[in-house]
């Protein structure tokens, strides 16, 4: 994948006439079927290399090497009780990661199916954190073309012939369909939440076709943006002397992934829906969840099956080792087409994988070869009957068309599921948020696809409207704006969970007891997800801090991502950070055992910030993680006052500053026990205790410090806003100190040292070592430290850890020592984590280094994103090494691009920043509403939590 002008300079412009004839560009210049200027672009015969994991160091496995057991005993633990660990480095997916991603299906929340460049629909995240990562082959867009009363035919699979899986005897006939395109004339395009695939002549050299993907992601609206569903806009351009006849085919198995198509009792349905909406509702049962050992790695994987009969010779075939679970919840999906006054729509209901099937794969490609469409009788055959062990049942829609010479056509199609609960293997079942508009009736897949084939076009509006500002200015690189939109892929694909009322489970509106996994007892006195305030419309949103760390809303991350949110879905961020501060303030005395270092605690410590809102009882039972103790980090506390800040500055909701105060204020005193000598600032406790957990640091350090100085600076503004004097004193007074003590410890005279140790790497150049001042600057604060400091350091930065690794060309390195090698203390020190790159480049707009910013940034792209590169586009990891090996695919820290956009953006801050006696610096300009006896007054009218413990003005 990677080639030899890797690190050579590319240009920044990538225009769609070096893919795409300017001819063919031309005839789809109407009604976006013309891919935009600004996209990612990939030719369709692209080489879709076989992606590298990262490996550790001998001498880092000696290090981690009681870890490791300790770990693995834990994994298998789990695993007895019927759970999967969190974080399992041990397990890999059958299906090797490959360069193939592209442009994910759904809204937010729902789950998500992605769709690979060249059309392969993989990586299905139905179910809250499991990612089935093998393609449905059986899930096709297919093209049949008749010329000339039928002397020129054409057939084929609208997607190369390269697929793994095609040929082998689990193929199940799919061979046999015309795997004919070569993709050398057929060109992917992304632009997130859009793409658009050209087949510039491809299969008929006459006909020109663009395949134009929609999914309903509108920032700011709360309703679209939860959907399921996704529309797929075929315009069919004649460029030869005769009429087309055209039929477009799409196929879809009723699976969710991995091979839950083989558990049976799946049932098949027809439908004649409003304004010619019609197509195939596939009904899904009810699953449960049977773990299965591979014989290659003697670890625990998962299928699917249905409770209620005996399929001993799946589970016997996969190696069973254990009972199962109770039911996973239903899926439906419904495949539709739309029928115009030109557009002809058919269905067949029911096809088979299997040779033993009533009509089998085969079967139906012969049936399209010949016909171009179904028997229209079809619609009124009912639903199938369900489907045995073994057995698969695929649905199939096709529209057909007459396309004059030189003439165009539109066909739209539209997949949608619904899966309106989710449960968690511990906790209650919860409504997903879609259903709050469309129910949870299985026959809910059919109105979404319904009303997504009629408001589609309304969706692209809103869609350009908001993307155009960004791709219309001059003034960014192109590389930049396809890759800000790129990258919030993330919202879709990293197995977000968006429900709709929190203050009532599912399972408690059916009057049900919540079900729980066997073995699960839960007995947490940690504050849930109940919340009755009347600001609550959005229900509450969980995020994976990856596909493979699963837990949900991981703080130390979300303080990087959190800036994508805020900017385009405001309220979902302000609705996890009330998550979070209710948290603050709970406890859970449960014991739990750390495995880095082997020694026990509880789970929850009251007026620590969690590490996440847990895994398999999210909101009850919090800190899935548990290789070190978190509450005893020293970043975690200051993350959330700083963006507790950042957020009531940005939006302004004084309701919700007043709110998360008494939060505020329990997370700074939390602090005080890491001040051991009282001089105002903290120290950190010569282990990992900080989001880089395998990073040791002793005493003061440039990361945590700057944390805090800048947290401190952060509640002093807000107390002054709410109108506590005494706290904003204490905090200002903590910040006087500390500041000094933290230049004096850490300032060399160009940059700050990584901490006040005597180790190898305590002068080590840290790409973070700003990150309060990146969070200062983005909230509207007076600077942490002089202009003259800032520039100085991230100017270091720059011409080390960025310039000297590789020209640039790949981000900025973790550590670097001062004299141009890389820090190899650890494997942390030494990676290129991509969402602290993202932060370090808006820390420098922030500091007027444009320049230096979008150069930084730029290496994340090459190396990441660009044709040329290791071919992490869609999938960008946590970071990778100095070869371009990843650590942690699908990763929620690269949304951090946001933060560039944030500083790049007029100031989004309408908070007035309070004059700070004796913080000697003045404060940023920036325009307020509310002067400081408004907000004052304003806020006294504002409610706190109920069980809040500090005193609040209000």
């Amino acid at each position: 994948m990677v080639s030899g002008n890797l690190f050579h300079f590319r240009k920044n412009s990538w225009p769609p006439e070096e893919y795409i004839t300017r001819t063919t560009l031309q005839l789809f210049d109407f009604e976006s079927a013309a891919p935009p200027e600004q996209a990612l672009r990939r030719k369709l015969n692209s080489h879709a290399s076989i992606l590298k994991e990262f490996s550790i160091t001998f001498t880092e496995a000696i290090k981690m090497v009681r870890l490791g057991i300790r770990l693995w005993h834990y994994i298998r633990e789990e695993a007895s009780q019927g759970r999967k660990a969190p974080i399992d480095p041990f397990t890999r997916e059958s299906c090797k990661p490959s360069a193939t991603q592209g442009v994910p299906l759904g809204g937010m929340g729902s789950g998500s199916i992605s769709r690979g460049f060249r059309g392969e629909f993989r990586h299905f995240q139905i179910l809250p954190g499991t990612c089935e990562t093998s393609p449905v082959m059986a899930n096709q867009f297919s093209i049949f073309i008749s010329r000339d009363g039928g002397n020129k035919k054409y057939a084929s699979v609208l997607a190369p012939g390269q697929h793994e899986g095609l040929g082998k005897s689990t193929d199940h006939g799919i061979s046999s369909w015309g795997w004919n395109l070569n993709g050398q004339h057929s060109t992917y395009h992304a632009l997130f939440p859009r793409a658009w695939t050209i087949y510039d002549g491809e299969p008929d050299p006459e006909l020109k076709i663009s395949c134009r993907q929609i999914s309903p992601f509108i920032p700011n609206n709360y309703r679209e943006s939860s959907l399921p569903t996704a529309v797929f806009v075929y315009t069919l351009v004649n460029t030869g002397k005769e009429r087309a006849k055209v039929s477009l085919l799409f196929t879809w198995a009723n699976s969710i992934g991995g091979i839950s198509h083989l558990s049976g009792n799946h049932v098949n349905e027809p439908f004649i829906g409003e304004d010619g909406v019609s197509g195939v509702l596939l009904h899904h049962k009810q699953f449960v969840l049977v773990l299965y050992k591979n014989e290659a790695s003697d670890l625990i994987y998962h299928i699917y099956k249905p409770r209620d009969t005996s399929y001993d010779h799946l589970a016997s075939k996969c190696g069973a080792r254990m009972g199962t679970a109770k039911n996973n919840p239903p899926v439906t999906y419904a495949i539709a087409a739309c029928e115009t006054q030109n557009v002809s729509v058919s269905v067949l209901p029911c096809f088979g994988l299997n040779e033993g099937s009533g009509v089998t794969a085969k079967n139906m490609w012969a049936t399209m070869v010949q016909d171009g469409q179904f028997d229209r009788e079809n619609y009124n055959k009912g639903p199938s009957m369900p489907s045995s062990p073994g057995e698969t049942h695929c649905a199939a829609v096709s529209a057909t068309a007459w396309v004059e010479p030189h003439g165009k056509c539109t066909v739209a199609f539209s997949v949608a599921w619904s899966s309106p609960k989710i449960k968690f293997c511990k906790g209650k079942s919860y409504n997903r948020r879609y259903t709050k508009y469309y129910g949870t009736s299985k026959m809910a897949a059919k109105d979404l696809v319904h009303d997504s084939l009629t408001n589609y076009m309304l969706w692209e509006e809103e869609i350009e409207k908001w993307q155009n500002p960004v791709l219309r200015d001059d003034g960014l690189p192109e590389w930049y704006k396809f890759t800000l939109f790129n990258e919030l892929y993330f919202l879709v694909a990293g197995g977000t969970v968006w429900i709709d009322d929190p203050s009532r489970s599912a399972s408690e509106e059916e009057g049900e007891e919540s079900d729980t996994f066997e073995n699960c007892a839960v007995n947490s006195n940690s504050a849930g997800p109940t919340n009755n305030d009347d600001h609550d419309d959005v229900g509450r949103f969980l995020y994976l801090e990856g596909v493979e760390y699963i837990m949900w809303c991981t703080y130390d991350v979300h303080f990087y991502a959190s800036f994508a949110l805020l900017e385009l879905f405001p309220q979902i961020e302000l609705s996890i950070q009330r998550d979070f501060a209710r948290a603050v303030l709970s406890e859970d005395t449960r014991k739990v055992k750390f495995l880095a270092e082997g020694n026990s605690g509880i789970r929850k410590v009251k007026g620590a910030v969690p590490h996440d809102l847990g895994m398999h009882d999210p909101w009850h039972e919090m800190n899935a993680y548990n290789i070190h103790d978190t509450s005893r980090w020293k970043d975690l506390n200051p993350k959330f006052v700083l963006q507790v800040y950042r957020d009531f500055a940005a939006t302004g909701n004084l309701s919700f500053a007043a709110q998360v105060y008494p939060a505020v204020c329990a997370a700074i005193d939390y602090m005080d026990q890491f001040d051991r000598d009282n001089d105002g600032l903290i120290e950190n406790d010569g282990f990992p205790d900080q989001t880089y957990d395998t990073w040791t640091v002793h005493g003061v350090s440039a990361y945590c410090g700057s944390l805090w100085l800048a947290a401190l600076q952060a509640a002093a503004a807000m107390a002054l806003q709410l109108g506590d004097q005494s706290f904003a004193d204490k905090c200002t007074h903590k910040f006087v100190k500390g500041k000094a003590v933290f230049e004096e410890k850490l300032w060399n005279g160009e940059y700050f040292n990584y901490d006040s140790g005597s180790s190898g790497n305590s002068k080590s150049i840290q790409a973070d070592q700003l990150a309060g001042q990146w969070y200062t600057a983005a909230s509207g604060l007076p600077d942490l430290f002089s202009g003259e400091k800032i520039s100085s350091a991230l100017q270091k930065i720059y011409d080390f850890n960025v310039m000297k690794v590789r020209g640039g060309r790949m981000g900025a390195v973790n550590g670097m020592h001062p004299n141009g090698k890389v820090d190899e203390t650890c494997m942390q020190s030494r990676e290129i984590w991509t969402g602290v790159t993202y932060g370090a480049a808006a820390t420098m707009i922030h500091a007027g280094m444009k320049e230096q910013a979008f150069a930084t940034a730029e290496g994340i792209f090459t190396a990441g994103w660009s044709e040329e590169g290791f071919g992490y586009a869609f999938q960008t990891p946590e970071g990778w090494t100095m070869d371009g090996h990843f650590r942690s695919l699908i990763y929620m820290r690269p949304l951090s691009i946001w933060g560039m956009q944030w500083a790049l953006s007029t100031s989004k801050t309408i908070l007035k920043p309070p004059q700070i006696h004796l913080m000697d610096r003045t404060p940023h300009v920036v325009n307020s509403s509310h002067n400081e006896a408004g907000v004052k007054k304003i806020a006294t009218k504002a409610k706190c939590f109920g069980n809040a413990v500090f005193h609040c003005s209000c």
